[in-house]
């Protein structure tokens, strides 16, 4: 490799931040994009299709269609699953999930085998971008190292390395990417002014640059912050339920002021980041840190979070025993099982903890998603005619605010339905109009369980 020039960029793992991050930037002149996926059973179409000029995202992707079939078709991008492409690349961009197991241990696996095929293929002056969340200190502690095991090189010195994560979320791919502030921080000084100036050709909004360290801490103390939030709100649902109190009126009546912004609650929060990111950064921290803590807010923001889907099923088992039909046996249909609106993600959709909480009460559980095609979660098939899945239901239960639930016809339903109930996860409804319908309704943050 000759001189810093990146014109070269191969971008691993073609996921909801690999696959637009790849296709904005082989849009910029003077680029030529690789995306490396590896071909498996599940993700092996994606291949094919991207290389064919199709955006494989089921939901709602403004613009990225267009950008796909463009940059397709100017020759500026291509999908490959051969990794010796690394080889012949003037910056890697690694966009691979990070995980966390059942005792919140992040599974560093596809981290650490790119790290090792990136260190054996590694040419001197690459730039290597870690862009997938990852707990504080695993940059260098883990990916540098391995890098550098397998490639006999110095970080800093013979390649550059560093971090820039991603503020996307499906619906907004391209929007958050290009228009949010982005924050890089590299090993060494040099390092973070080559992945700014990769940033700084689609990136319209600031670009922030520290260290690699800041940056890392950067990302998991956001969502974390998020996290927290969003349990309060949800916490404050609870208590309004208790005391019979919508509590919608009441976050409109808190958020007038232009200083507060209180969340909104739900059926539970989902998503590759926030579940997983508050335990990153316990790990991160005990890991690293000079001393052993136990963040609290954040552990117990995680535990209100994670209870929601169970307190939905427990609304769902009261608005059944009000019409005189137990649960044990009832048929519930969810509407939605990806944990975003109008997308087709199911990344720690609450809707699996729901079905979970709903099969061990004794309901039969039939799905509904729009957008969803497959998921992994139990011998469960998702149905898209949304009347069938309805029929001779004992329960519509909404877990995922899709566009396609707003306008139910409600007399049509409750002619299908054995039992008209409606348990409504998102604030979808109004309670007036679906009670006046015949319906018995329950709602998160609404009147409760009495």
């Amino acid at each position: 490799m000759c001189g810093q020039m990146v014109t070269k960029i191969t971008v691993v793992g073609l996921g909801y931040v690999g696959i637009p991050c790849a296709a904005l930037l082989a849009d910029v002149d003077g680029f030529q994009v690789t995306g490396l996926q590896r071909r498996s059973k599940r993700s092996g179409w994606k291949i094919d299709h991207l290389n064919a000029g199709k955006s494989p995202f089921e939901g709602d992707e403004p613009g990225m269609e267009e950008l796909i079939a463009r940059v397709v078709k100017k020759g500026t991008f291509r999908a490959t699953d051969d990794i010796e492409i690394l080889k012949d690349s003037d910056a890697i961009l690694i966009d691979v999930q990070t995980p966390t197991d059942a005792d919140h241990i992040p599974q560093y696996d596809s981290l650490k085998e790119v790290s090792k095929q990136i260190g054996e293929r590694l040419q001197r002056g690459t730039l290597v971008v870690v862009e997938s969340t990852v707990a504080p200190g695993t940059t260098q502690n883990v990916v540098q190292k391995i890098i550098e095991e397998h490639s006999g090189m110095i970080g800093g010195k013979d390649f550059d390395l560093a971090f820039a994560y991603e503020r996307v979320m499906p619906g907004k791919l391209i929007h958050n990417i290009v228009n949010l502030p982005r924050i890089v921080g590299g090993i060494t000084p040099k390092s973070t002014m080559r992945a700014k100036e990769i940033y700084s050709k689609v990136v319209k909004a600031k670009i922030h640059v520290t260290d690699v360290l800041t940056a890392e801490l950067s990302k998991t103390i956001e969502n974390a912050y998020r996290d927290v939030n969003i349990a309060f709100a949800n916490e404050m649902a609870l208590v309004c339920e208790n005391l019979g109190v919508n509590v919608y009126e009441i976050i409109e009546f808190i958020n007038e002021l232009s200083n507060r912004m209180m969340h909104i609650p739900g059926a539970g929060v989902g998503g590759h980041c926030l579940p997983k990111d508050s335990w990153l950064l316990r790990y991160g921290l005990n890991k690293y840190g000079f001393h052993k803590m136990e963040p609290q807010f954040i552990t117990l923001a995680r535990e209100i979070n994670n209870h929601m889907p169970v307190h939905m099923a427990l609304l769902v088992e009261d608005a059944l025993k009000k019409k005189g039909r137990p649960i044990k046996g009832a048929t519930v249909t969810v509407l939605g099982v990806a944990y975003l609106e109008n997308a087709d993600d199911t990344r720690n959709t609450p809707a699996a903890a729901f079905i979970t909480a709903l099969e061990e009460k004794g309901a039969k559980v039939v799905l509904h998603d729009p957008y969803v095609r497959e998921w992994d979660f139990g011998p469960h098939v998702i149905e898209r005619d949304l009347r069938k899945a309805a029929k001779n239901s004992d329960c519509l239960a909404l877990v995922t605010k899709h566009k396609d639930y707003f306008n139910l016809d409600f007399d049509g339903f409750r002619k299908l339905m054995r039992t008209p109930t409606i348990v409504d996860g998102r604030n979808v409804y109004d309670e007036k109009v679906v009670t006046a319908k015949g319906f018995e309704y329950r709602a998160i943050g609404k009147a409760g369980i009495e």
